[in-house]
């Protein structure tokens, strides 16, 4: 069973689910992890979604306001021993749904052209390929993307 609380990122699991993640995304992204790093600090999030599966934190992910209008999708992270259960698409489905309580009208996100199966779940969940953005512009790895909410 399941269950996702919101939160902020002073939630102690989502800080562990993320330093996870960055040890991951060392490995995937190889020469390039600096330069996506800097992008992904997590001080001061307002909008963490945590997802437990009976009872471990299995799943997190985030959003940042990206302008007045649109919300920017960041740190999504499943476990390896939880992956293949929709858990990130129901965290992605939390933090639209939430993102639209508060009025917001699109969200976007960038990943990694290596991180295919990211890619997929994005392309299931209805996000559309956009023009790579902000300082992924002239990312030749970056995949960027948009759902209206």
């Amino acid at each position: 069973m399941f269950s996702l609380i919101r939160t902020t990122s002073d939630n102690s699991d989502f800080k562990n689910l993320v330093a996870l993640l960055d040890e991951n995304l060392k490995v995937v992204d190889g020469d390039e992890h600096a330069f996506y790093d800097q992008f992904n600090k997590i001080d001061a999030i307002k909008h963490v979604v945590v997802l437990y599966w009976d009872g471990i934190a299995a799943g997190c992910g985030a959003f940042k306001e990206f302008n007045p209008t649109t919300v920017e999708i960041k740190r999504m992270f499943t476990l390896d021993a939880y992956r293949g259960k929709g858990i990130a698409s129901k965290i992605v489905c939390e933090l639209e749904k939430w993102a639209g309580e508060l009025q917001y009208q699109e969200a976007i996100l960038e990943t990694g052209k290596k991180q295919t199966a990211a890619v997929a779940l994005y392309q299931k969940l209805h996000y559309q390929p956009i023009p790579n953005y902000g300082q992924y512009e002239h990312v030749e790895n970056s995949v960027c993307m948009k759902k209206k909410l």
